[in-house]
């Protein structure tokens, strides 16, 4: 008898499982999501949110020069691989598309959008998703949902994007998924987000394929944890910018790169400390004083820091100007 019941019983989580998870289903990713390209750019995104843990592992691919995917529902990630693979081989998004859902016997429960660089988009949402599902395709994006609150998220999406086209690309698929959560969302909540932008053409160094790559792997409120933490990007960007001119020993242009980082994060010591620096190396020490000494005040550290930036040459100053800074 108790043979008969673990048999019994294994046969049940068995069909439990498969009833769940459909064949070739790598994760469950019920969501919504955007892919689209900047008709000015050519930069092509893909943003997404779901009520699961890390969905920017799963839903979003993309590779500059090639384009942008989105897999979800019931995900089958060869969406994403073998769809990049092959629109790089020269097919576009329908063929791709097609192409793939032909091999997928699982295909009733996908719902998958790609776009590729040359601006061709193809979406797909099979009739097994779970309802609220549906795609919108437009010139230069496409949105996709499912196991949404209603049908009206979707079309929040829409009129999100289309309002906000004097934004960058990025900024411009997060207020769409900003709208769609403000329309409900996904019916079971929110958990994880992800944005991922990449180029119209290929980078000459591979691993600078992906312009931003950011993930919200768990938060009670993904999509503003990734708007802050795009906010954030930016703002390391004009870092990267001052670095740069910094190494290329022009403080002027390290300073006006670091003041816009700032004014984005205004709260933050790395940026001020470095603005700082730009000023001793812009000949004006006596302007950087008050913020190496509210640094100082609040963390020794950035003292230590200061004292060890001659021996590398990333800080102009003469001894004398130094000891006074490292003595506030």
């Amino acid at each position: 008898m108790i043979y008969k019941c673990i048999i019994f019983c294994g046969f049940l989580i068995q069909f439990a499982s498969y009833a769940q998870k459909p064949a070739n289903s790598d994760k469950f990713a019920h969501t919504f999501s955007i892919v689209a390209q900047d008709p000015k750019t050519g930069d092509m995104a893909v943003g997404v949110q779901s009520h699961w843990f890390s969905v920017g592992t799963a839903v979003p691919w993309g590779k500059s020069g090639v384009g942008v995917v989105a897999t979800q529902s019931f995900v089958n990630q060869r969406y994403g691989y073998e769809g990049l693979k092959l629109m790089e081989q020269g097919l576009t998004a329908s063929e791709a598309l097609e192409k793939l859902k032909k091999e997928d016997e699982g295909a009733a429960f996908r719902q998958v959008a790609m776009l590729s660089n040359d601006g061709t988009i193809a979406a797909f949402t099979g009739e097994k998703c779970v309802e609220a599902a549906l795609h919108l395709v437009e010139d230069t994006y496409s949105i996709q949902a499912n196991m949404m609150e209603d049908e009206n998220v979707v079309y929040a999406m829409r009129a999100a994007f289309e309002e906000n086209s004097g934004l960058d690309l990025a900024e411009r698929v997060v207020a769409a998924m900003k709208a769609a959560q403000a329309s409900g969302g996904d019916i079971r909540g929110k958990q994880s987000s992800a944005l991922i932008v990449v180029g119209k053409d290929a980078p000459e160094q591979p691993w600078l394929d992906k312009k931003i790559d950011l993930r919200v792997e768990d938060h009670k409120t993904p999509v503003e944890e990734l708007s802050r933490l795009l906010n954030s990007h930016r703002a390391y960007e004009y870092m990267e910018k001052g670095d740069v001119a910094m190494e290329n020993e022009d403080p002027k242009a390290a300073l006006e790169a670091y003041h816009t980082a700032e004014k984005l994060l205004p709260n933050n010591e790395e940026i001020k400390f470095w603005k700082a620096v730009a000023l001793v190396n812009s000949d004006q020490v006596k302007m950087s004083i008050p913020i190496f000494e509210r640094l100082f005040m609040n963390d020794e550290r950035w003292q230590r820091l200061l004292k060890r930036l001659p021996s590398s040459n990333l800080i102009t100053i003469d001894k004398s100007a130094l000891d006074y800074l490292l003595n506030l």
